[in-house]
């Protein structure tokens, strides 16, 4: 049986496997895809005067319904699967499964846009997302204060077959190949900032720099961190980060206990990065052949991880 919205709508079980929406969720994130969709189309098209026929003439697609549109990419997002296993599942061929990816992830992105769930790639713009959790005697409420946390997200992707594309890639702690970002997440586990993907090599404090991401959080706003962002107090002063222990100096209880208060603050980050990696395609080994293609696909999947949070049940 091929798969379809029909087929699967009423299976909230199966749908929930196949897509990591319910069905009330993908109804309203259908209607900000069909405007997507059509936009795309227009912007896509070629005129009616150089057109041999009008736009909708000659073999009907396969996907031939919106529905069927959002559930092929959300299919694909979740899982993750071989282009020949997706053009299997939705009855066409290899090469039309490939095209259609890269069409509807286009078009999923514009919708994610419109509605406003897409993470910030520039950390400047964290400032202005950051001003709106404040009042106006410029503190944050009581429920977002002291709750913004910083982490990187790493995976894993083929290992190159050129020896310095290895070194380039090679991350030390994942022992592989890996490419990596940093997020920036608020209390509701909401990712509010992804930064372009880079390669593993990197440091998550390194990445951290480079995207000035220090001077993007006002004074007043404390941030909590773990040890990978060493350093990261000097240019914010409000930051929360564990005390390290050495051999000549133990934590003594005190600091313990400070370090598990920063820890249980800070796993929020912990949580969104997992929310956004309950989508295989943020996940798995990276395998697409196309420069970035991985940045884009943790982006759509951040994303829908953000639109999850604000209509769960």
């Amino acid at each position: 049986m091929e798969l379809c919205y029909e087929n699967l709508k009423d299976n909230p079980e199966t749908f929930l496997a196949f897509t990591a929406l319910e069905v009330k969720e993908f109804q309203i994130l259908l209607q900000a895809f069909t405007v997507a969709w059509e936009h795309y189309v227009q912007q896509n098209s070629l005129s009616l005067d150089v057109r041999q026929r009008d736009y909708g003439g000659g073999r009907k697609a396969r996907l031939a319904t919106y529905e069927d549109k959002l559930l092929f990419i959300l299919v694909y997002f979740k899982t993750y699967p071989l282009q020949e296993v997706l053009a299997f599942q939705f009855g066409m061929s290899q090469g039309q499964a490939c095209q259609w990816i890269h069409i509807l992830s286009e078009v999923l992105l514009l919708a994610l846009k419109e509605l406003g769930h897409t993470p910030e790639r520039d950390a400047q713009k964290v400032k202005e997302l950051l001003e709106s959790y404040m009042d106006e005697s410029g503190e944050c409420s009581e429920d977002e204060k002291e709750k913004f946390a910083i982490d990187g997200t790493e995976r894993r992707r083929q290992r190159p077959k050129d020896q310095e594309e290895q070194k380039r890639f090679y991350s030390g702690k994942k022992k592989a190949t890996t490419r990596k970002g940093v997020v920036v997440t608020d209390v509701h586990k909401r990712i509010l900032l992804l930064t372009p993907t880079k390669s593993g090599r990197r440091h998550d404090k390194r990445i951290a720099d480079k995207n000035m991401l220090a001077r993007s959080f006002p004074e007043n706003v404390t941030v909590w961190v773990d040890t990978g962002f060493q350093g990261f107090n000097k240019l914010h002063q409000n930051t929360m980060i564990p005390k390290k222990r050495s051999r000549k100096t133990p934590l003594t209880i005190v600091e313990k206990e400070d370090n598990k208060l920063i820890s249980q603050i800070r796993v929020v980050a912990e949580h969104a990065i997992g929310g956004m990696k309950r989508f295989k395609a943020a996940t798995d080994i990276y395998r697409n052949r196309r420069e970035n293609i991985d940045d884009h696909l943790s982006l759509v999947s951040a994303g829908l991880w953000n639109y999850h949070l604000l209509y769960r049940a």
